[in-house]
């Protein structure tokens, strides 16, 4: 009898473990960490349609190049920093120019133009706000037409990218 007891103890022992452990993930993906399986193709090459990203929700501190999520009119955008608060952005014939220097990013293999709608150049970014564009410049829809974006309006910051197509 004792024996059938001690098992019983331990098998809910067990049940008790895996009960907190799936528990723990579950917070953890839904107020510290989440997953965002990529539909646009503006972030072409570094991500791709079909790739799933881990973001992390919890910082608003955004460095210049960091890949942030972000909501438009409904959808979810992956797009990169490219100016902070305070920061005067101008994109002329020279392409990106922030600070009144010119921006080369290695990672863009497309001009950085102006749009025919949407923001006027310079604008200075204001406080608590980052300006982002999307990789594939030529068709992104980005800070260009929509303006700075405020941190505070972003779901986090991008911390991995996983290739899924082919799986």
């Amino acid at each position: 009898m004792r024996r059938k007891a001690s098992v019983f103890k331990e098998l809910i022992a067990l049940v008790i473990k895996i009960a907190v452990i799936l528990l723990l993930f579950v917070v953890a993906f839904t107020f510290i960490y989440g997953f965002h399986m990529v539909h646009d193709p503006h972030m072409s090459p570094m991500v791709n349609d079909g790739d799933v990203l881990l973001f992390f929700r919890l910082s608003r501190d955004y460095d210049i190049d960091d890949l942030l999520l972000l909501n438009f009119e409904g959808e979810r955008q992956v797009r990169r920093v490219v100016a902070q608060a305070g920061d005067t952005v101008d994109i002329t014939d020279h392409g990106l120019i922030v600070n009144g220097s010119r921006i080369t990013e290695p990672r863009i293999f497309q001009d950085t133009w102006r749009l025919e709608t949407g923001v006027q150049f310079p604008l200075t970014v204001g406080p608590g706000q980052v300006f982002v564009l999307g990789d594939a410049r030529q068709t992104a829809i980005d800070s260009r037409v929509y303006g700075p974006i405020n941190t505070s309006d972003t779901l986090g910051t991008v911390i991995t990218v996983i290739r899924r197509r082919g799986m």
